[in-house]
């Protein structure tokens, strides 16, 4: 079968349509990295006019990282979509998802596993980067707990995805960020895949 082999001319390609295609003039200059990942991640351009990305996130996101904060996480999936080699020395990355505590908690309160997860962030918040990639309900767990006192990370990457809350959730996050730098994308699109993309255009090269 005659198909282009070159992964160097293929990712040359893929970044050159996507360019051509998606329209990121209502994004800051410093987020169209961003938004070129997370269309990359999915193969939608039309989800750069979905795309909304506060002017200070990446300066917030990538100081925290720098500076060594953990990166936390609400899925293991997303979790491996990040490419470890790319973050910067002593960043951890924390995903409480499958803690028994967490299990244990959601069962307790009727609610989801990663809504009850997040109350296992507590310890790691303060100044810390936020990706959620998977579910609305720890997005809004998320943000019920800063409200009740919880330490503010320094940005959030909210990326639910979605039929019931994913929509919903990120509007909550754009109407009120408490002050937070965020990413987030409107509608019920979202997923592992475009948080981890997030993730990797904040560590790596964009060029």
């Amino acid at each position: 079968m005659d198909y282009l082999r070159d992964p160097k001319v293929i990712y040359a390609r893929s970044f050159a349509a996507i360019r051509a295609e998606a329209d990121l003039s209502h994004l800051p200059a410093g987020a169209h990295g961003i938004a070129l990942r997370v269309i990359h991640a999915c193969g939608m351009t039309d989800i750069a006019r979905d795309l909304r990305i506060t002017p200070d996130f990446v300066e917030a996101a990538q100081a925290a990282l720098r500076a060594g904060k953990p990166l936390i996480v609400d899925a293991e999936m997303l979790r491996h979509g990040i490419i470890n080699r790319q973050l910067p020395k002593g960043v951890e990355i924390v995903c409480t998802l499958n803690d028994p505590r967490a299990r244990d908690l959601g069962i307790a309160r009727q609610a989801t596993r990663s809504a009850a997860a997040v109350e296992l962030w507590a310890p790691h918040l303060a100044g810390a980067v936020v990706v959620i990639g998977n579910a609305p309900t720890a997005l809004f767990a998320l943000l019920e707990a800063i409200d009740k006192g919880a330490r503010k990370p320094a940005a959030i990457a909210g990326f639910p995805v979605g039929f019931v809350g994913a929509a919903e959730s990120k509007d909550e996050l754009i109407r009120n960020p408490r002050g937070i730098p965020y990413a987030t994308l409107l509608g019920r699109r979202g997923g592992s895949a475009m948080a981890a993309a997030v993730v990797n255009a904040l560590t790596g090269d964009n060029s």
